[in-house]
């Protein structure tokens, strides 16, 4: 069993940044791979990153739409996984939730909200215009 507890969202401008963090509960922190994801209102939920490891490599997947504005790390001695977000838009206004699952592999694994086994609670991030 892992529990998972969101922090770090609120109201910010246009163009600002926020770290989302997730603390995790439970000594096998480091065996799950671990996601962010999105739920805006009346929208499903959808992939934003991801951070996974196999023979001691680290991988990092993204979604197009926060590519090259986002930075997924994890601090397995903190149980602890950060979604750093950069030049925020109106459209990133949403629920983003955490997730932990098994290893797999691949993009198609990792962005799949069916692939994760248990979820936070959520945090709200707003962008304003």
């Amino acid at each position: 069993q892992v529990q998972l507890v969101e922090s770090g969202g609120g109201l910010v401008q246009a163009g600002g940044s926020l770290r989302l963090s997730c603390a995790a509960s439970g000594r096998t922190f480091s065996r799950y791979a671990m996601g962010w994801f999105r739920q805006a209102p009346g929208k499903e939920r959808e992939f934003v990153a991801a951070i996974s490891w196999s023979g001691g490599s680290t991988y990092y997947y993204y979604a197009d739409s926060v590519k090259g504005r986002s930075t997924i790390s994890r601090d397995n001695a903190k149980n602890t996984v950060l979604l750093q977000m950069n030049c925020l838009k109106p459209e990133d206004t949403a629920v983003y939730y955490c997730a932990a699952t098994g290893m797999g592999s691949g993009s198609t694994y990792y962005s799949s909200k069916g692939s994760y086994d248990y979820w936070g609670q959520g945090t709200q991030v707003t962008v304003s215009s």
